[in-house]
């Protein structure tokens, strides 16, 4: 039987309890020390203690990075960095199972590198925090049995192949069989026929254990999913702002089945961002394009609503601002997957396979490890940031721009905040005048005038009006305004 290798990292003078707590409580629990060997570098004999880089040599070795954060960044070798950033860069690199626990998550005191340190591994990884031993002990025991989940070792019930207690035939819905089979069909040659009855249609895409109903059966085909699993709703919200703020331009929630749930979302974000028929007197009616692709706004829910955690009460949730739209669902990528690995091509570890299947089949999911590589494909072609995506100790994020003024780009452009400040507002409000930007930001006239002369140079505003009283601001290089412009020119030569 195998043994895993964990190797303990974190500053041993500040945290020398907690480092040999973690070697005591696996060595002595019945199951993790069948599986786990722990190694602590206070261990080795005196004379290897002083081996140059020794302890990158055992991160080589390890199976599992565990990294204890606390107060401290600890001593700073020749090469500007310390033991314990350099472990973590070790592991990282060599792509190991890491795991991150910080002590006293809103500590005053904590070192501005280890402050660092902490945000760059929170960048890639789920950590955890704690304040006493216990419940470090308590994290390490559910992050270990996960790992032996993941490896198959330890046997798990899978959410959407788990019996749905109390559900039965009747509360299957007839017509959305009916509807998937013909659009099975069609996308994917599915052999099954329209009229197939039900029973044979559910054991065929096993969705049926002894006569018993799965979880995904009802998820996926339920009259009424949301009568036993009041997790499984979409929550949609669109935003004034850049931030979530009440009150909210519009709210709904979206209980059905989650085909449904998917194309009600989908098209709440789509009503959002549809730019209008631009139609003046005597002229053509324009339609201009979306903001980001609709396969973008798609990908990015069924991602969300196929892959989440639904052992979690937290439901997935759609948030359009005015500048980007994000999706939020309740989960982590598995252990195989990194943020890096969505760039490029990968395969595909679901949390819901059996669902994963049918979606696939209704031509909901793209064949493996292709559909976030075709988000960021078609935003770059629409002039669009690449999607960000993020992981968020128990919740996952993509990020969708809606403009290329995002704040990451802004803070690249050497403007002053108050600057920056101007462009939000015009992201929020259309536009902006001199006397509002003197007002915003509590500054003289010549002060404004020069800076919105500035923004006006650097081709992120343009001016529109005679200079005076009634010249206004808007964005120039936006998506936006971009296809403003070509959609009024158009419609006017029409």
């Amino acid at each position: 039987m195998r043994r895993y290798k964990i190797f303990v990292s974190g500053v041993q003078r500040e945290l020398k309890s907690e480092r040999r707590a973690v070697k005591d409580f696996i060595s002595r629990n019945p199951l993790l020390k069948e599986y786990f060997n722990v190694f602590l570098f206070e261990d080795l004999p005196a004379k290897s203690k002083s081996a140059q880089k020794a302890y990158l040599d055992e991160v080589r070795k390890s199976d599992i990075y565990l990294g204890i954060f606390g107060d401290e960044y600890g001593k700073i070798g020749k090469d500007n960095l310390s033991a314990t950033e350099k472990e973590f860069r070790e592991a990282h690199q060599r792509n190991k199972t890491i795991l991150i626990y910080v002590k006293n998550e809103k500590s005053t005191k904590r070192h501005k590198r280890m402050c660092d340190l902490i945000k760059k591994a929170a960048d890639e990884y789920i950590y955890k925090d704690f304040n006493i031993i216990q419940e470090l002990s308590n994290s390490i025991h559910e992050s270990m049995v996960d790992f032996l989940r993941d490896e198959g070792i330890v046997g798990r019930t899978i959410f959407d192949e788990a019996i749905c207690e109390k559900a039965s035939l009747e509360d299957i819905d007839d017509s959305k069989i009916r509807w998937f089979l013909s659009r099975a069909q069609k996308r994917r040659k599915y052999p099954l026929d329209v009229d197939t009855p039900i029973m044979q249609v559910l054991t065929h895409l096993n969705l049926i254990n002894k006569e018993r109903l799965k979880n995904a059966a009802i998820l996926l085909f339920g009259k009424d999913p949301h009568k036993y699993h009041l997790q499984a709703e979409v929550k949609c919200l669109q935003l004034h702002g850049t931030e979530v703020e009440k009150p909210f331009s519009s709210y709904h929630i979206y209980t059905d089945n989650i085909f449904e749930q998917i194309d009600k979302a989908v098209a709440f974000v789509l009503d959002a961002i549809r730019l209008p028929v631009i139609q003046q007197t005597g002229t053509a009616a324009v339609r201009r394009p979306l903001e980001i692709p609709e396969f973008v706004i798609q990908e990015a829910i069924v991602n969300a609503v196929a892959h989440r955690n639904y052992n979690n009460t937290a439901s997935v949730q759609v948030i359009v601002f005015v500048d980007r739209v994000e999706v939020w669902n309740p989960g982590k990528l598995p252990a195989q997957i990194t943020i890096e690995d969505l760039k490029k091509p990968h395969t595909s570890h679901p949390n819901n396979p059996l669902m994963a299947e049918i979606l696939y089949l209704a031509d909901y999911i793209q064949k493996v490890g292709s559909g976030t590589l075709e988000m960021i494909k078609q935003c770059k072609k629409s002039g669009l940031p690449e999607p960000e995506f993020k992981q968020l100790r128990s919740e996952f994020r993509s990020i969708i721009s809606r403009d290329i003024y995002t704040e990451d780009m802004l803070a690249g452009l050497g403007l002053k905040n108050r600057q920056i400040k101007a462009i939000k507002y015009v992201k929020e409000k259309g536009e902006i005048t001199n006397r509002i930007y003197m007002k915003l930001v509590e500054i003289s006239k010549p002060t404004a005038t020069r800076d919105l002369s500035e923004l006006t140079k650097k081709s992120i505003l343009e001016r529109v009006g005679r200079t005076g009283k009634g010249t206004i601001y808007r964005l120039k290089g936006s998506q936006r305004a971009q296809r403003a412009h070509e959609g009024l020119t158009k419609g006017s030569k029409d």
